[in-house]
């Protein structure tokens, strides 16, 4: 799961990071980030992780999202759906204007999620995460002060076809 992202944790790492997050929002509180669990309905599977936290970018504040889903779950939709309400939960903090994801450049299916979910590609960057491990991302991004994409609405019904006309007595 970590094959983009610098390679497999040790424990320690694992462990660490696990802390950080059970350690409850980041410094700012709720508005400056937050981490989910992705989970499968009905029973609440845990599945993945997704979140967002600020963090400077080119001169600005700005949120960052990633997410990381279970291989056996993956290429099911979760992540972007899941992206789809991480926008939505940080846009609805009206703190930050822009929200960025950083997937490599060889990563076709995290790359695919920024699109479905909304994202628009601005460049290729370099990127550093975790700490030391030096990547080439897609930098995309979504403007959390846009009015959000209208939801697909359902065709029209068909037209009722037409009733024959009842015999008459003559």
């Amino acid at each position: 799961m970590k094959a983009h992202l610098g390679g497999p944790e040790t424990d320690e790492q694992v462990l660490a990071r696990h802390r950080k997050y059970l350690n409850g929002p980041v410094p700012g509180g709720v508005e400056a980030g937050q981490m989910y669990r992705i989970a499968l309905l009905p029973g609440g599977e845990p599945v993945g992780t997704i979140g967002y936290w600020e963090r400077r970018w080119e001169g600005e504040t700005v949120y960052e999202t990633g997410w990381s889903v279970l291989p056996e779950h993956q290429g099911r939709g979760l992540a972007s759906e899941a992206a789809r309400l991480v926008i939505a939960a940080a846009a609805g903090h009206r703190r930050n204007r822009y929200l960025h994801a950083f997937p490599s450049v060889g990563n076709p299916a995290s790359n695919a999620i920024c699109r479905r979910a909304g994202f628009t590609f601005v460049s290729e960057c370099d990127f550093e995460f975790p700490p030391g491990h030096h990547m080439r991302c897609n930098n995309w991004r979504i403007d959390l002060t846009a009015p959000a994409p209208s939801t697909p609405t359902a065709p029209p019904a068909p037209p009722e076809p037409p009733t024959a006309p009842s015999p008459t007595a003559h």
